[in-house]
């Protein structure tokens, strides 16, 4: 394994400290060429393998092309300083919409957008309001982003304000397309320690592993619980095929598991992830309820008790289908009883014959293959 690509994404820089604080990372990154955005509140520090053009410089986002001299590889990279006001972000998502309109590129878009997608991701404060979160979700679900989580902490701000006037934010995050995760499938993203500053560094590690293996597609039996699954399905089945039964079929079948793929990582993202950081948040509400037990700290609580019940619910399905077990009645999901079950079911998944609607049974692939498009 080992790192092509490496970014420290920082928040605003005050003006006193800002040369000190420059001179610092460019050492912790043995780097010497900087380059900074319009306003100077956006820093790139690049480093001399790399032929860097400059797409888009705006006040709130910073966008390079940048060109590995050893791996002949591009990357593009929006480093982000958004505004507080949701008004003013506004011409930040415009020019996020130009830059994904024919995006074809890895794509790295990271930094202070001073906005949360969800509740738990602030702590303290008052209540969040949706519109002034629904504008960024609608951006990086039009972008084709996604989350690229973290190591660390949950919270990237803080207010420097202790008991009830204590708030914390995840108003730092790093975001990329497919492409992105597909050239780097080690890509790690790392929360560091607040040091003079009220924000926390982004540490990006774009890896190439050395030996990458192919995913195989696993169908989830819970999507078909969600609302919009069968729509999904409906609107990718249809595709335009002049090829025998078998081969309609099993085009069909793989642009729908790249649809799905994607949909699930969407609709869902990284549940275990979510879990971990959901009990994170708890212990935080957990820990303000036994000092404060208002009604208010309750019903956060509360609400957060119920976020983790939904996604156990999803883990446990998850786990109940990898076994093939319609419930679990010999210990804990991660025994080695409940694990040796799930490499013995896979023996069992051969498709041998199906039976159509006249109750007959086919066993060639040719009829298998034309019943399964007459179906469907």
């Amino acid at each position: 394994m080992h790192t092509k690509y490496k970014f420290f994404l920082i928040g605003l820089i005050e003006p006193f400290q800002q040369a000190y604080k420059l001179e610092s990372y460019r050492r912790r990154l043995g780097i010497k060429t900087a380059l900074s955005n319009v306003s100077g509140k956006i820093w790139a520090f690049i480093d001399e393998e790399y032929e860097v053009t400059v797409l888009m410089d705006t006040n709130q986002q910073l966008t390079l092309k940048l060109f590995n001299w050893d791996t002949h590889l591009d990357i593009i990279v929006t480093l982000v300083y958004a505004k507080c006001d949701r008004i003013d972000r506004i011409g930040l998502w415009d020019s996020m919409y130009n830059l994904a309109s024919d995006m074809n590129l890895p794509w790295l878009v990271g930094g202070d957008f001073n906005v949360i997608v969800d509740e738990e991701e602030k702590y303290g404060g008052l209540p969040v309001t949706l519109n002034k979160v629904e504008d960024f979700r609608h951006c990086i679900r039009t972008c084709n982003l996604s989350d690229l989580g973290y190591k660390g902490s949950i919270f990237t701000w803080w207010n420097g304000r202790a008991a009830d006037e204590c708030v914390f934010k995840r108003l730092d995050r790093c975001l990329g397309n497919f492409e992105l995760q597909q050239q780097f499938p080690g890509l790690e993203v790392s929360h560091l320690i607040k040091l003079g500053s009220d924000h926390s560094p982004l540490l990006v590690e774009c890896k190439q592993e050395v030996q990458q293996f192919k995913k195989s597609f696993k169908f989830l039996n819970f999507w078909t619980k969600h609302a919009e699954f069968l729509q999904v399905v409906k609107d990718n089945w249809k595709t335009d095929v002049v090829a025998n039964s078998f081969m309609t079929f099993n085009v069909k079948l793989k642009k729908l598991k790249r649809v799905l793929s994607q949909w699930s990582k969407t609709t869902y993202g990284d549940f275990f992830q979510t879990i971990t950081n959901l009990e994170e948040v708890i212990k935080t509400h957990e820990a303000l309820f036994e000092a404060y037990p208002s009604h208010a700290n309750r019903e956060k609580l509360q609400k957060v008790q119920a976020e983790i019940t939904r996604a156990l619910h999803i883990e446990e399905e998850y786990w109940k289908q990898k076994s093939g077990m319609t419930w679990f009645q010999e210990g804990d999901k991660n025994s080695k009883f409940f694990h040796a079950y799930v490499k013995g079911r896979r023996k069992l998944l051969q498709l041998k014959r199906i039976q159509n609607y006249q109750g007959q049974w086919l066993e060639t692939e040719q009829e298998i293959a034309e019943e399964a498009v007459r179906f469907y």
